[in-house]
C-alpha cells in the first residue's frame, strides 16, 4: 500500500438515515431540488429542520460535484450533514453515483472526518441495480481516498492528515443492504486494482525503470498468487525480441517483457482465454529524436498501459474469475545515447515482419508489436492492449475519452457495454487496411510512423497487423492515462484508466461461459 493512500473500511448497515452516528452523513441531491425529499423526512426533523431551512435558501443547486456541509442543533447522532449535487435526474448514471462518493471522501479528508455514513443512493430508486448502487458506492470511496504524496515531507505541520476512513452505507430495507453488500464487495476490488496501477504509474523515473518494475510486478504476483516470468535483455536477444531490444538499446536500464499468469481453472492447462497487453516506457524522452523539454516530466506516465496490466491482474487473482488470462508487459526507457536506435534504422521484430524506423519517439507501438506477436502465439480467444501511444488520439479525442480501435464488431459492443458500467468512457476509431497501407515502406515492410493525418489510426493498424486474425482490441489512454489537476473526486497523477473497464469485461465475459 502506498504511504499516501487512504485506508478505508467500507460497510453497509440495516438502519435509518436518522438513526446513524458518525462524524458525517452524506446525501445526494438532485439539481434544482427545492423541497425536502420524503426519504429525509425523519431525518430532517432529528436535524430541526436544517436540510429543509437550506433548501429554501436557494444556495444549493445541485450540479454534480457541488458539496455543502450542514450544521445543526438537533438530536441527530452526526456532527455534520454534507449534500452532494447529483446533478439532473434524466443525466443519472452508476458514474454520477460513484463521482459523488468520491467527492464526498474528498470533503471528508478536507475536514478530517474519520467515520462517515451515506445516503447518496436514497433518491435513486429502482433506475440502477441495487448491486450497481453498492459497487459504485464502494468504487468511489476507494479511489477517492487516494492521493499520490509519497515524496512529501511537511516541516512544521502539526496537524495531522486522515490516515483512514471508515463509511457505512446505510439502508433500512434488509433485502436492499444485502444487495448493496455483494455490490459493495466488488466495487472494493475493482477500485484497490485501480489505485495499485495508479501508484505504480505515479512513481518517477529514477525509481521506476525496466528491472525495477520487473521486481515489482514479481512482489505483486507473489502476494496474489499470479505466475510471474521476467525475460531479461540477453534472454530477449535469444528470442529476437529485436523491437524491444532496440527501444531500450539507448538506456543504462536494460528492458524486460514481463509474463503475469492467472490460471483460474484450477488443475487444468486448457487455451488461454485473454491475453492482456501494456505499454510499459518507463521513461519517454523520446530518442534521439527527442521530445520538447517542457512537461517532459510527464512521461513517466509512459507506462501506464503496463502498470494497468498489473492492477489488472491483480483484481482478477482476487476477484478469482475462473478464466486463463496472461498479462504481458514489455518494459523499457528510451533514452538517447551513443548506443541508440536510429532513424533509418531496420529492425527485424518478433513476428519476422521488418519495420523501418522513421522517428524513435514512435517507439510504443515497437515494444508492443513484439509483445502482442508473443502473446498471438498463445492462440487466445482476444488479445486486449493498452497504452499512452499517440498524442493524434488526444489531438481528437481530449481528455475526457480514450480511443478504441478493434478488429471485431462483437467484441467492440462488449467492450462498449463494460465501459457504460465502469464509467470509464471510450470512442471507437477506425484502424481499417487503409491505414496499414500508409504503414508501409519502401525499403521494409512496414515503418513506424504514417503521414501526419490520422495518426492514432496508423498507430492502431500499425499493432492490429501483429495479432494474426485473432478477435483484438487496443486502447489508445493517451489523453487520459494522467491528469494535471485535482478532481472533485479524485486526485491529480495517475488514473488507472480502463481498469475497471477491462475487468468488468471479464467479469461479463465468464458470465457468458
Amino acid at each position: 500500500m502506498s504511504v499516501t493512500e487512504l485506508r478505508t473500511t467500507i460497510t453497509v448497515t440495516k438502519a435509518g438515515l436518522d438513526e446513524v452516528r458518525a462524524d458525517m452523513l452524506v446525501l445526494g441531491l438532485y439539481q434544482d431540488t427545492r423541497k425536502l425529499p420524503e426519504a429525509f423526512g425523519a431525518l430532517d426533523k432529528a436535524a430541526n429542520q436544517a436540510v429543509s431551512n437550506f433548501l429554501q435558501t436557494g444556495d444549493f443547486i445541485g450540479k454534480c460535484h457541488e458539496t455543502a456541509v450542514l450544521y445543526h442543533s438537533g438530536k441527530l447522532g452526526v456532527k455534520r450533514i454534507l449534500l452532494v449535487g447529483l446533478g439532473e435526474k434524466k443525466s443519472f448514471t452508476p458514474n454520477t453515483l460513484r463521482q459523488a462518493a468520491g467527492t464526498a471522501c474528498g470533503v471528508a479528508v478536507k475536514l478530517k472526518t474519520a467515520k462517515i455514513s451515506l445516503g447518496l443512493h436514497t433518491q435513486v430508486g429502482s433506475k440502477i441495480k441495487p448491486e450497481m448502487m453498492g459497487q459504485a458506492l464502494a468504487e468511489g470511496i476507494v479511489t477517492g481516498g487516494y492521493s499520490f504524496k509519497d515524496y512529501l515531507k511537511k516541516k512544521g505541520d502539526k496537524v495531522k492528515e486522515l490516515k483512514s476512513l471508515s463509511a457505512v452505507i446505510v439502508e433500512r430495507k434488509s433485502s436492499l443492504a444485502l444487495k448493496l453488500n455483494a455490490g459493495r464487495k466488488v466495487g472494493v476490488i475493482l477500485a484497490k486494482a485501480q489505485n495499485r496501477a495508479r501508484m505504480i504509474a505515479n512513481k518517477p523515473g529514477n525509481e521506476i525503470n525496466p528491472p525495477t518494475l520487473a521486481k515489482t510486478a514479481q512482489k505483486m504476483a507473489r502476494e496474489w498468487g499470479l505466475k510471474c516470468k521476467v525475460f531479461d535483455d540477453k534472454q530477449l536477444a535469444l528470442m529476437k525480441m529485436n523491437s524491444i531490444l532496440a527501444v531500450g538499446s539507448g538506456s543504462a536500464s536494460k528492458p524486460r517483457l514481463i509474463m503475469l499468469e492467472h490460471q483460474g481453472r484450477k488443475g487444468s492447462r486448457k487455451a488461454v482465454d485473454v491475453v492482456l497487453v501494456g505499454k510499459a516506457i518507463t521513461f519517454d524522452s523520446g530518442g534521439i529524436s527527442i521530445k520538447p523539454a517542457q512537461n517532459m516530466g510527464a512521461m513517466k506516465f509512459d507506462k501506464s498501459g503496463g502498470c494497468n496490466v498489473l492492477g489488472i491482474m491483480t483484481g482478477l487473482a482476487e476477484l478469482k474469475l475462473p478464466l486463463n488470462v496472461v498479462g504481458l508487459i514489455p518494459a523499457a526507457e528510451n533514452m538517447p545515447s551513443h548506443t541508440s536506435y536510429r532513424p533509418g534504422d531496420i529492425i527485424q521484430t518478433y513476428s519476422g515482419k521488418t519495420v523501418e524506423i522513421d522517428n524513435t519517439d514512435a517507439e510504443g507501438r515497437l515494444i508492443l508489436c513484439d509483445a502482442l506477436a508473443y502473446g498471438a502465439k498463445l492462440k487466445p480467444s482476444v488479445i486486449l492492449d493498452m497504452a499512452t501511444l499517440t498524442g493524434a488520439c488526444v489531438v481528437a479525442l481530449g481528455e475526457h475519452q480514450a480511443g478504441l480501435f478493434t478488429n471485431n464488431s462483437s467484441l467492440r459492443k462488449k467492450l462498449e457495454k463494460a465501459s457504460e458500467i465502469s464509467g470509464e468512457p471510450i470512442w471507437a476509431l477506425p484502424c481499417g487496411e487503409e491505414y496499414l497501407e500508409e504503414m508501409k515502406s519502401k525499403v521494409a515492410d512496414l515503418k513506424n510512423t504514417g503521414s501526419r493525418w490520422g495518426g492514432a489510426c496508423t498507430a492502431a493498424a500499425f499493432l492490429g497487423s501483429f495479432v494474426n486474425e485473432i478477435a483484438w482490441a487496443h486502447f489508445d489512454v493517451a489523453g487520459v492515462a494522467d491528469t494535471e489537476k485535482d478532481k472533485p473526486y479524485q486526485s491529480c497523477g495517475g488514473t488507472g484508466f480502463v481498469v475497471r473497464l477491462v475487468l468488468e469485461y471479464l467479469r461479463g465475459n465468464n458470465r457468458q461461459k
